[in-house]
């Protein structure tokens, strides 16, 4: 079992940056691949970015490539998710999910994970 919370969305203006943070409980948190997920009102959740548990696999959606970028710290069992140049169509619910997967491996479909956090919002404002 996995338990996911993350941390350190807000309110920011657009052009401005934001990190944030899952952190995952267990022991086991190296073995699993990561992923970020957001959901705007009215939107279905969408994909951001994935990790898989052996650091230096990564994958992004198109409209981020050069804006976010996902990392992990197996050590501190936590995952982040560095937004730059961040703009109003930006402004969702940030989700990070959790499932268990070979080493290389990452997932971008919400199926695809077993585990979610609650969720952090992030506002952007024109």
């Amino acid at each position: 079992q996995v338990q996911l919370v993350e941390s350190g969305g807000g309110l920011v203006q657009a052009g401005g940056s934001l990190r944030l943070s899952c952190a995952a409980s267990g022991r086991t948190f190296s073995s699993y691949a990561m992923g970020w997920f957001r959901q705007a009102p009215g939107k279905e959740r969408e994909f951001i970015a994935a990790i898989s548990w052996s650091v230096g696999s990564t994958y992004y959606a198109d409209y981020v490539k050069g804006r976010f970028t996902i990392s992990r710290d197996n050590a501190k069992n936590t995952v982040y998710l560095q937004m730059n140049s961040l703009k109003p169509e930006d402004t969702a619910v940030y989700y990070c999910a959790a499932r268990k997967a070979k080493s290389g491996s990452y997932y971008y479909r919400t199926y695809e994970y077993n585990y979610w956090g609650q969720g952090t919002q992030v506002t952007v404002s024109s």
